[in-house]
Formats: C-alpha cells, structure tokens, sequence
C-alpha cells in the first residue's frame, strides 16, 4: 500500500511537472511538494522514524553536493556573461550558416564533456548560444542537441558523467578501458541525431554577428575572466581527482578565486559601476527555481530509493530479463524518468565483482546506457535540468521535438557496442 501510495505521488508529481504550461504552476513548485510528500509518506509509515531521518540527512548530502555544484558552474558561467567574455568566443565565429554552427556546437560540446562534465559543459555551451542565436526556436533545438551531446561525451570518460564516475571509483571500470570500448558508441549516440537536426538547418543563415562594443579595457577584462573561468572550470575534476574530494569542493573554491579576481579587476571602479560585476550579482541572476525544482526530483527519487524501490525495480529486470544488455537497455530508458545515480548504484549493489568483475561488458554496457539514456527526457539528467533552467525549455516540447532523437541515438550507440564485442 506504501509502495503504491510513494509511486502515485511521483507519478502525479511528474506528470506536473510536464505539464506546467497547462497548469501555469511552476515545476520547481510541483517537485518540491512531490520530493517532500515521498518523505513525508515514507516517515509516517515507519516505526524507526529517526533512522528514516538519518537517510534523509545522508541522501541531503549527495544533492546538496550536486546542488553547490550547480550553483557554482551557473554563477562562474553568469561572471563571464556579464564581463562579456562569450564575446571573444562568438568573434572568433565566422560561419553564418546554421548547419555548420550546429556541427561546430556539437563537436565542441562532445569532446569539452568529457574534459569538464556534462553539467558544466551543458550550461556553457547553452549560454554560448544564447549570445549567438536571436530566433527563440533555433536556441531551443541548439538546446537539444547540446544536451544529448554533453550527456554522450560524458559516457566515454570517468570524469564526464556522474555514473561513469561511480563505476571508476566503485572499481567496475578502469579509465583507459572505458574510453576505448565506449567512445565510439559515444559518438554514434550523438552524431545520428545531430546530423538529423543540421538537416533542419540546410540552406539557413544566421545573421552576422555583430563587432564588438566593448572597450580595448573592457575586452582585456572579458579575456581575462573567460580564461580564468574555462581554467578553473578545467581544474575541477582536476582536483577531485588529486585530492579525492568531491567535485563540489573544487567548483567552490574555483568560485571563490573568481571571486578574488573579480574584486581586483574592479577594485579602482566606482562601487555603483563595480556591483554590476560582483558574484553578489551573479548570483541574483542566475536562475534559482531550476535549483529548487532540482532539489525537488532528487529528494522524490531519494525516497524511492530509501523504501528500496529501485532495488526492487532493478531486482525485477534482472529476473525478468535474464539478459545483461536487455537489462542494461532496460535501466538506460528507466534513468530518463528516475535519476541514473541512484540506478547505478542499486546495480553496484545488487552485483558484486565476482559476478561481473572489472571491465566487464556490463559495467561498460551499464555505463553507456544511463549516461545517454536520460537525454531522452529533458530533466532524465542534470545537463538537461540546468539548460532547461537557461533556456526555460517546454517539458513537452522537448520530449515531441528532441525525445525520438535522442532514443534513435541511445539504439545506434547500443548498436556500434554491440557490434564492437562481436568483433573484439
């Protein structure tokens, strides 16, 4: 009866959440009601309500960590935006063509993923194409494809994706391994559906971008916070991997050098004119309910976690499908409606080494299909969640314009896998 109560309220919640538009009841309101009322029905059912409230407490700590991170990589993107640092980028572009932008966009999107990680690059590339792109529906379907394309170059690398990254520390997986057996269905996840867009774009121009107002002081400040920026977004996973300490630490203090920085560079100005360009600022700016309405989906699918849901979820593939990649397949398109974190790790639990043991073809499978599995639902990831907070993207919309696409990616990727182990 819990279990069944727990579902409905998720279900209810989610269907909120695609449709807000109808409704007019903002999604970040709707996940915070669902992500509470899981709790809330979770506790009440239990005799052991303070061990329920430790589990709550531990589950705070991974999305806090995920939510820090978020709102570091929002506010450093935001300090480069206001300095006019995406201007030097966007000079450098000549092409007025659409078709090749978007294979431009995508190839950068793709390999920068794998550097930095989903998230991040995600947020940059969809501010990069803000300043670029005038017509609303074109950014939209830019959008798109920087999410499949930063969730796809994300699954080929440890530092890319979340889950990967799990399965590299967990000792699933190893680095140089991964990378080889997953980067070319990595790229036939995202270059399937980029091409399928670019045609869209055949024949179509932008307008020329425009000379640059700025300032020759002005545009030496903007290069110097770009690079600043894109540096020490670089050195984030950098440092997690140096010091062990989680992603989030590094993007802190990342922020708070730009911090220091920002505070020199303007350190002579008129305080009115040297607030404009403060991280106070920044972060007034940048977009608080996608946060909140994050925080909302990862408390919901915490709880379903903690009643053990998705164990019993994954439990279920396994003995209904009896096939390693049928239930990969199986999780990869689950992990587009539930959070792939909390899919994996019920997969690292349930299945230990000495049934699959390091660098088997399930770890790999596993690691492809939840990292681009999401893409086919606008919010399956946190990429998606953070570019439909940008970009304010219809949970519809996506899901009628971009969602085939994306799964047409998920089959062609599964497909080169495949293929790669008959051959191997």
């Amino acid at each position: 009866m819990v279990s069944i109560l727990m579902i409905s309220v998720f279900v209810l919640g989610y269907a909120a959440i695609a449709f807000e538009h109808p409704l007019r009841i903002n999604k970040a309101a709707a996940a915070l009601i669902t992500g509470v009322l899981c709790w809330t029905i979770y506790i009440v059912q239990s005799n052991q309500p303070d061990i329920v409230g430790e589990e709550l407490l531990h589950h705070l700590g991974d999305i806090a960590s995920i939510l820090f991170f978020l709102l570091g990589a929002m506010t450093i993107v935001e300090l480069i935006d206001s300095h006019n640092g995406f201007d030097i980028i966007t000079q450098k572009i000549s092409t007025t063509n659409k078709q090749r932008l978007l294979l431009v966009i995508t190839t950068i999107t793709f390999f920068l993923s794998s550097l930095l990680d989903n998230l991040t690059t995600a947020i940059v590339m969809t501010s990069l194409c803000a300043k670029i792109l005038t017509d609303k529906e074109d950014r939209l379907w830019f959008a798109g494809i920087i999410v499949i394309a930063a969730n796809a170059g994300g699954a080929w690398s440890p530092l890319g994706d979340v889950t990967t990254t799990m399965l590299w520390i967990g000792g699933q997986i190893t680095a140089l391994n991964i990378i080889r057996q997953l980067f070319l269905p990595s790229v036939a996840a995202c270059i399937i559906p980029a091409f399928i867009i670019a045609h869209r774009f055949r024949g179509k121009k932008i307008a020329a971008i425009p000379a640059s107002s700025c300032t020759p002081e002005e545009k030496k400040e903007g290069r110097t916070i770009l690079f600043a920026g894109i540096g020490f977004l670089l050195f984030v996973p950098a440092f997690k991997t140096v010091t062990h300490l989680p992603p989030f630490m590094g993007m802190m203090l990342a922020l708070g050098l730009m911090w220091v920085i920002t505070t020199l560079i303007h350190k002579n100005k008129g305080q009115e004119l040297a607030d404009q360009f403060t991280v106070a600022r920044a972060l007034q700016r940048i977009d608080t309910p996608s946060i909140l309405f994050f925080l909302g989906i990862l408390l919901a699918v915490s709880a379903l976690q903690s009643y053990g849901l998705l164990t019993t979820l994954a439990g279920f593939l396994s003995n209904t499908l009896k096939n390693d990649y049928l239930i990969g397949v199986a999780l990869g398109l689950v992990s587009a409606i539930v959070d792939n974190v909390p899919l994996v790790a019920a997969s690292q639990g349930m299945y230990d080494l000495s049934t699959y043991p390091t660098d088997h073809p399930f770890w790999e499978f596993l690691a492809l299909t939840t990292g681009i599995g999401g893409s086919a639902v606008i919010i399956g990831t946190a990429a998606g969640v953070a570019v439909m907070g940008i970009e304010q993207i219809d949970f519809m919309w996506y899901l009628k314009k971009i969602g085939w696409l994306a799964l047409l990616g998920f089959a062609a990727g599964i497909g080169v896998f495949l293929l790669q182990l008959q051959f191997a």
